[in-house]
C-alpha cells in the first residue's frame, strides 16, 4: 500500500486540483440517474439486439440467454451499460455497420454519457493476427458497446440503419 500510494503521489500529487474536486462533486449528484438510464438503455438495446437475423449473438448479463445472467442477478439491480454483439458477415460486415453509424460515436472508451461503439478487430486489436484474436476471444464481427443516456428508441434506430447497411 505504501509503495502504491508514493506512486501516486509522485506522480499526480497528494490532492486533486479544486477544478477537479468541483467537478466530481457536481458530477456525482446525477451519477445515479445517469446509471440507471445507462444500464436501462443497455438493456433495452440488447434484447432488441437479440431478436434481429443480422446478429449473431450478444454479449450481455441482463439477457437471460447470458450464461452469467442469474449470477448477475443476484449480484446487481441493474446490469450495466456495457454490452457486445457479433454481427453476421464478420470483419467486412463490422467495417459497415462501424461507417454507416450516426448517432453513436465511434470510440475506444468505457462511456459518457454518449453512446461509444467500437469494432475491435479493425480498432484496437487489428494489429493482432486472426489467430491472436481469435485466441483472445475476439471475433471479426464483434462490436462493443457503451450505451450512453440518449433516447434509446434513437440509438436503435441508428443501429438498425447500420445493421441494414451490412
Amino acid at each position: 500500500m505504501a509503495r502504491i500510494r508514493t506512486e501516486y503521489t509522485t506522480h499526480f500529487g497528494p490532492i486533486m486540483s479544486p477544478f477537479n474536486a468541483w467537478l466530481f462533486l457536481r458530477g456525482i449528484k446525477t451519477l445515479a440517474l445517469r446509471m440507471a438510464r445507462h444500464s436501462d438503455n443497455a438493456l433495452k438495446i440488447a434484447r432488441w439486439l437479440e431478436g434481429h437475423p443480422a446478429v449473431k449473438h450478444v454479449y450481455y448479463p441482463g439477457l437471460s440467454s447470458h450464461p452469467g445472467h442469474a449470477i448477475a442477478g443476484r449480484q446487481m439491480a441493474r446490469f450495466g451499460g456495457m454490452l457486445a454483439f457479433e454481427v453476421v458477415g464478420g470483419l467486412p460486415a463490422g467495417r459497415h455497420f462501424m461507417d454507416a453509424l450516426s448517432l453513436c460515436t465511434i470510440a475506444v472508451s468505457l462511456g459518457d454519457c454518449e453512446t461509444l461503439v467500437q469494432h475491435p478487430a479493425s480498432m484496437t486489436h487489428s494489429t493482432y493476427s486472426v489467430k491472436e484474436r481469435q485466441q483472445a476471444g475476439i471475433n471479426e464481427g464483434l462490436i462493443r458497446m457503451s450505451v450512453g443516456i440518449e433516447d434509446p428508441d434513437d440509438l436503435i434506430a441508428d443501429l438498425e440503419r447500420s445493421l441494414a447497411a451490412i
